[in-house]
């Protein structure tokens, strides 16, 4: 199922625009304000990680997030959720407060950590979502360990190396970690960078980026980038097993909207 974002914004849009800044400027809120922050050692890699509990009948709904961002930066979808609904977020080596890893990793070896995040917390199943990088890792976390995804939402994703990219004037910006250090910056190229609501308000990208997120050290996130080169989900996409949504927005000039087109029909 693909949900695309409509051409026309719907009634409501700039009063849920206008929340999500009262969210973020008014009243920030930390990201273990209503549940529990912990350092856990999983797979001899340390990883922030912050729990909000929920109905114990219910699988948790664990977070990938994007590039380079903390699990601050989900702060406001946390609170929009169901309160019964359990969440598990967490900064990966070298992002957020994440101690850097001594060596790379890659993609196809993050499956084991996921796993062992789960079964450190006591859960045999999650519904995973991921968001642009983060979708690859759940992409990835669900073709290996099938057993332990009940249900899997992608958001802003793609399937790697053979995927359609975005133009190079953008991509050239995601190589480095500037927008996540100078909100200046990260205000300057929101509307290039993030297309829909940025091109308006560019100053709402960059408050998300900075007022509550963690920064970790630089080579953290050239770890992360590193991490994918060479993966690609497309050739083993049928092997899919979680039911599976599909969430793109039709202005994304990182991961375009063909790319979410194309995942179904594989």
């Amino acid at each position: 199922m693909i949900a695309d974002q409509p051409p026309q914004e719907p009634a409501g849009t700039t009063r849920w625009r206008s929340g999500l800044r009262r969210v973020i400027i008014g009243r920030p809120r930390r990201a273990g304000q209503d549940g529990r922050m912990r350092t856990l050692t999983v797979r001899g890699r340390v990883l922030r990680v912050a729990v909000r509990d929920g109905n114990p009948g219910w699988a948790p709904l664990l977070l990938c997030n994007g590039i380079g961002a903390s699990l601050e930066l989900l702060q406001p979808f946390v609170d929009a959720l169901d309160p019964q609904r359990g969440v598990i977020r967490f900064d990966m080596p070298g992002i957020g407060g994440s101690p850097a890893p001594v060596v790379p990793y890659h993609l196809h070896t993050l499956p084991a950590l996921l796993a062992g995040l789960l079964d450190e917390l006591g859960h045999e199943q999650a519904d995973v979502l991921g968001i642009s990088w983060g979708g690859g890792l759940a992409q990835q976390f669900a073709l290996s360990r099938p057993q332990r995804v009940r249900r899997l939402v992608l958001v802003a994703t793609g399937t790697g190396a053979l995927m359609v990219p975005g133009h190079p004037r953008v991509l050239v910006k995601m190589v480095t970690p500037r927008r996540h250090r100078e909100p200046g910056y990260a205000a300057q190229i929101a509307g290039e960078l993030y297309g829909g609501s940025a091109r308006r308000d560019p100053a709402v990208a960059r408050d998300l980026l900075h007022l509550t997120s963690r920064l970790g050290p630089p080579r953290g996130y050239y770890y992360q980038l590193l991490s994918g080169i060479g993966w690609t989900s497309l050739p083993r996409l049928r092997r899919l097993q979680p039911p599976t949504l599909i969430l793109a927005g039709d202005d994304d000039p990182i991961i375009p909207l063909v790319n979410a087109r194309i995942m179904p029909g594989k």
